[in-house]
């Protein structure tokens, strides 16, 4: 029998797509969804916040304690691996970048820390999502922003984008393995095609001539990403109806002390203009960065409700060394970021069920995620939440809504 692997995925998009590309090179071991039955776990780890290497670590020591055989990769081996490494729990580290090489690797009979370069580009091709009803696919890697609070540009290395051709031909392979909903991702997404005469919307017009592409969502852009060519597109048919744009902030002084590119103004008027589109309009958003003064916050509480939101990601924020925000003074305190996030949740939750009583009149499109009994959870085509009662099996299919109830935290209908 061959032995079992088990990949636990942390963090973003991207990582969900890497795991993919893991297991599909995997040829001398069994991928299984059952983490006890495992004998190896690849730990596919994110360094973006301290939260999230508190997790890995975490992770690690709990698996290490059920004799697990670990490995570890993704964005926490380049910052975290050299000492997870040192103290024993961990038989390899292998950096994104090494992640075709998985089988000979698992295979290696002495422990190895193999951390690569940051300027790879993937080539590989997935036929399938192991547990998805949607595809995920990395069309870039890396970032040529230097927010000064970010270590990922570090971890990821600049932008660089994959083959066109070999995109196109892993949505058709996935397609026809039944997909329907596309995914795109990358470290910034946005920026694919970047100096090479090529752009994401001339990408997803491509991809939505393909047979069985029946909705495509971008993982998110920068608001300067959203451009002429961009706009062309916001009508099309197969273009979720939901797009998620950066800002981080709302504060201008916020916004310059985390050297981003967007300003407050131009933000309201690019939302403006989507929200009248009948968008869902979501966005990262962090809390508590240094100099985030109460007249700032109280500021940016203000403008927030300008750019008529219905998702957020927000963020506490997280000290990472080796960045520009590390050093920067005056520290936010902990209890003080968290009455914050509090007030802004709020804010975009009360946002959200209104954005769902108003589109009430309009049917949903919900791709079916999962279910156990006669409940199901699957999201339209505003990325929004919805709970169906039925007495058949109905995962991974497309429904079409015309009632529902609208609650606080998601839409409810009978099927």
């Amino acid at each position: 029998m061959k032995p079992k692997v088990y990949f636990k995925t942390f963090g973003c998009r991207t990582n969900l797509f890497d795991s993919q590309v893991m297991m599909g090179a995997l040829n001398d071991y069994e991928v299984t969804e059952d983490e006890g039955s495992a004998d190896i776990v690849v730990v596919n780890s994110c360094t973006v916040t301290n939260g999230a290497d508190v997790s890995v670590r975490g992770y690690i020591n709990q698996m290490d304690k059920q004799g697990k055989k670990l490995f570890l990769t993704g964005c926490g081996a380049h910052t975290k691996g050299e000492s997870l490494f040192g103290a024993g729990k961990i038989q390899g580290v292998f950096g994104p970048s090494e992640k075709m090489k998985i089988n000979s690797l698992l295979s290696s009979d002495s422990r190895f820390y193999e951390i690569g370069d940051l300027n790879y580009i993937d080539d590989a091709i997935v036929d399938e999502f192991v547990g998805k009803s949607r595809a995920f696919i990395k069309i870039q890697e890396g970032c040529n922003f230097r927010c000064s609070y970010c270590i990922i540009p570090f971890v990821r290395g600049d932008a660089r984008s994959m083959d066109e051709a070999k995109i196109l031909e892993q949505v058709s392979r996935l397609a026809s393995n039944g997909f329907g909903e596309f995914v795109l991702t990358g470290t910034n997404v946005g920026s694919y095609g970047q100096g090479e005469g090529r752009n994401i919307a001339e990408l997803m017009k491509k991809m939505s001539l393909i047979r069985g592409v029946r909705r495509i969502r971008v993982g998110s852009l920068e608001p300067i990403q959203v451009n002429e060519s961009f706009r062309e597109i916001l009508d099309e048919p197969w273009l979720e109806r939901h797009l998620h744009i950066a800002v981080q902030h709302s504060s201008d002084a916020m916004l310059r002390l985390m050297n981003r590119r967007n300003r407050h103004v131009s933000d309201v008027e690019l939302f403006g203009m989507l929200n009248e589109k009948g968008f869902a309009l979501g966005t990262d958003f962090i809390v508590g960065h240094p100099g985030e003064s109460d007249v700032i916050w109280k500021e940016a509480m203000e403008n927030i409700r300008a750019l008529n939101l219905t998702h957020i990601h927000p963020f506490t924020y997280s000290k990472r060394d080796r960045t520009p925000s590390a050093v920067m003074k005056p520290e936010v305190n902990g209890a003080v970021s968290s009455q914050r996030m509090g007030e802004l949740n709020s804010i975009i939750e009360s946002n959200n069920k209104a954005f769902r009583q108003k589109k009430m009149n309009i049917p949903l499109e919900v791709l079916v995620e999962s279910g156990e009994g006669t409940q199901y959870i699957g999201y339209d085509q505003f990325f929004n939440k919805v709970v169906i009662e039925s007495l058949e099996d109905i995962s991974g299919d497309w429904i079409t809504l015309e009632k529902y109830e609208v609650h606080d935290e998601y839409n409810m209908a009978k099927f």
